[in-house]
């Protein structure tokens, strides 16, 4: 699935050939318990000094990115995409190195609730920079069913599980934006005629969250890892 293009259902948008399964698997999937979670060590590099400096990612992390309505949180999510790589620990020192297990990195990047202008711009830049062959990409557009991204991380996540703990690669997936995600549960809450929460979101939407987020992550005895670093546009800009 590296290098291939899917909309939010995981349908093939690429023209390429159709998808052969190794493996079906749930895309609901699960979190991971806490007793089997692996101490994150080693880094993931994103090329940006502000982030690798101050906000260091280990592999296994999940780190959100706020942002609010008209500022760069796309072009940050396509460099990061354009530049990351595994910083491998050396061993018997605290010493880290660039390079380390490059074959093994994986990017699994979902867009959820995206305007075509957005989609052609992150399709456009992974393709001419050279990043394609390592990113899977999933787009789920404004004007596609809301349903359907509710389920695109969930597809993201799992494909990026079989490669980290089926292929032994270390993924970093990234979601954006996630605020859509919760703007389509909200519409379908409303739908279903639940009692609603504040600001109209269903009371359960930080559970429905937490089985997202909580399946990044390191599993003792698997050599893949699971990264996060899901986008987030504020409401109101954050103000309230």
């Amino acid at each position: 699935m590296l290098g291939r293009i899917f909309n939010g259902s995981g349908k093939p948008i690429d023209n390429g050939p159709p998808i052969l399964p190794e493996a079906y698997l749930d895309i609901s999937g699960s979190s991971i318990n806490p007793s089997e979670r692996t101490y994150p060590e080693e880094m993931i590099q994103t090329g940006i000094s502000t982030i690798d400096v101050m906000n260091s990612i280990a592999r296994g992390q999940k780190i959100p990115l706020f942002s609010a309505a008209g500022l760069p949180h796309n072009e940050i999510a396509a460099q990061i995409c354009r530049q990351a790589g595994l910083v491998k620990r050396l061993e018997n020192s605290g010493k880290h190195k660039e390079g380390g297990d490059e074959d093994n990195f994986a990017i699994v990047f979902a867009a959820m609730g995206v305007n075509m202008e957005t989609a052609q711009f992150f399709k456009r830049d992974f393709e001419e920079n050279g990043s394609m062959e390592r990113v899977t990409l999933f787009l789920n557009l404004a004007n596609d069913p809301t349903i359907e991204r509710i389920i695109t991380p969930r597809i993201a996540l799992t494909t990026a599980e079989y490669l980290a703990y089926e292929c032994g690669k270390h993924v970093l997936v990234i979601l954006t934006d996630m605020s859509s995600y919760a703007d389509a549960l909200r519409e379908v809450s409303a739908a279903r005629e639940e009692v609603p929460g504040r600001r109209g979101y269903p009371g359960y939407m930080y559970t429905d969250l937490a089985t997202i987020y909580e399946r990044a992550g390191r599993i003792e005895g698997r050599k893949g890892s699971i990264t996060q670093i899901p986008i987030l546009t504020m409401p109101n800009d954050g103000k309230s």
